[in-house]
């Protein structure tokens, strides 16, 4: 099921993130508010999906964590790079 899970969020992550938020508290537990994790559903959700799951509760994200966030925002990155070229061809 994690499997799945994690192919569903490379493919639909915007999906994967609203399911989670609404079956689980993790998303309300990483962010205090509604209003980061909205934008973030928007803008960038993978990465937004990826700093909820990494989140400790009073620690916050530390170590290989962050490697996971970072990598999640560079694949959010290069989903907006990539369609830019992609509609100049």
């Amino acid at each position: 099921m994690g499997c799945l899970l994690i192919l569903l969020a490379l493919a639909a992550p915007r999906v994967v993130l609203l399911i989670v938020w609404l079956t689980t508290n993790v998303v309300e537990r990483a962010y205090g508010s509604f209003i980061i994790p909205l934008l973030g559903l928007f803008l960038l959700p993978l990465t937004t999906l990826a700093y909820a799951l990494v989140f400790q509760p009073n620690v916050g994200v530390t170590g290989f964590g962050w490697f996971w966030v970072i990598l999640a925002l560079v694949i959010d990155l290069g989903t907006y790079g990539g369609s830019r070229d992609f509609s100049r061809r």
